[in-house]
């Protein structure tokens, strides 16, 4: 499959990525190479908390024209804040890129801080955080994160009630000015843009000015905890190895042992748990490979008292893996990663976030090595990240309290 990509640093030192498709749909984001990742433990949160600002309102337009400019041209505008990046997007027909070049770069440069607008956002984001407690399933994924860090970077995203109460408007003005500068940036686009108007509108609009991102540093460990909850209707287990970071070779060896253990109704654990066994309903694994860091992990919602049985199978399984996977299993498995791998590209808004994931890894380019780098993985590196996550695992589950 044939891409038409650019990419280019331009001299005030942003970076602008553009994937040109001939269609009616474009998706434009900004983001900035900075994460939960890049938080201390007294700060942790201000980014996340910076992101919901940027929707608050400018010098130039409000929190409601910001929505209008994008909605009533037929767009869509969004952000997230994972552990490496922070990203502003939107999608909405060709022939309006310029508006949303326009209120993109708006945001990022000239955000009010509202007082008062930042208070009601952080009683949002403490709501925000309810919500995450109360759902199971996002509760497990926090603290099998947890398990596998220590903190600060253990600690979640969205931070905690006392870091989110200690980020006054000094200091998210502060980080702002650090971070949200053009050598930390990226301009992205997928779609029908001319490269040489993306990159005079980036230059025109963003001089050249150098920001600071700390790197804090991460330790690894392995943990595992059991918590009991009432009004919990089935229990939920997460299972969680460390694997090789994105630089390294061997990580896409790791992604291909997640789609063989746990990804699809064809995977191992699925068929063993779920149709053999008919001890689970649901069985599924995704993998979190960046730069700095990377686990894949299983989930598994299912009775309470099946849970030491399945964990006992995930662990045969590995065992099995690391023993007796041959050639023609994974031939089978790399068709599945790479057949799903371009399924997902045929949406912009993920072939979007593709790119700033690994351009914020390293280099955006490496999204088009993807077949080339999972038809090169050897059976040994798999068997070998097999048979390290039966020796070095963690685990969390929620149980009901009866």
């Amino acid at each position: 499959m044939k891409f038409n990509f650019r990419r280019k640093v331009l001299k005030n030192g942003m970076v602008l990525l553009l994937e040109k498709r001939n269609l009616p749909i474009i998706s434009v984001a900004f983001a900035v190479k900075q994460g939960s990742i890049n938080e201390e433990l007294h700060e942790k949160g201000i980014s996340h908390f910076i992101e919901h600002m940027l929707y608050k309102g400018t010098s130039k337009r409000s929190s409601k024209q910001i929505a209008v400019d994008i909605e009533r041209n037929g767009g869509e505008l969004n952000g997230f804040t994972s552990e490496t990046i922070t990203a502003f997007w939107c999608k909405m027909p060709s022939n309006h890129l310029n508006i949303a070049l326009d209120v993109l770069s708006d945001m990022v440069k000239n955000p009010m801080m509202d007082e008062k607008e930042l208070e009601k956002e952080r009683q949002v984001i403490f709501e925000e955080m309810n919500l995450y407690k109360d759902n199971p399933l996002h509760y497990v994924f926090e603290r099998i994160h947890q398990n596998l860090y220590k903190n600060p970077f253990g600690i979640s995203i969205i931070g905690t009630h006392n870091s989110m109460n200690s980020i006054t408007r000094e200091k998210m003005l502060r980080k702002f000015q650090e971070v949200y500068k053009p050598n930390n940036m990226i301009l992205c686009v997928v779609g029908d843009a001319d490269f040489d108007h993306l990159e005079k509108f980036a230059e025109k609009n963003f001089r050249k000015e150098n920001g600071k991102i700390k790197k804090v540093k991460l330790t690894e460990y392995n943990k595992s905890g059991v918590e009991k909850r009432k009004g919990v209707d089935q229990a939920n287990l997460v299972f969680a190895y460390h694997v090789p970071c994105f630089n390294d070779k061997k990580s896409h060896a790791a992604l291909l042992l997640n789609v063989l253990m746990a990804v699809g109704m064809s995977s191992r654990l699925f068929s063993e748990i779920r149709e053999k066994r008919n001890m689970a309903y649901s069985v599924r694994g995704q993998s979190n490979i960046q730069r700095d860091f990377a686990y894949n992990s299983i989930y598994v919602g299912a009775k309470a008292e099946n849970m030491p049985a399945i964990k006992k199978i995930i662990i045969k399984e590995f065992e099995e893996i690391s023993k007796n996977l041959d050639e023609k299993e994974l031939k089978q498995v790399k068709e599945q990663a790479i057949g799903n791998y371009y399924t997902a590209l045929e949406d912009s808004h993920n072939q979007m976030a593709n790119l700033l994931f690994n351009e914020a890894n390293g280099n955006a380019k490496s999204v088009y090595d993807f077949e080339k780098d999972i038809l090169g993985v050897k059976l040994k590196d798999v068997k070998e990240i097999a048979r390290k996550a039966v020796k070095k695992n963690s685990s969390f589950v929620l149980i009901p309290e009866k």
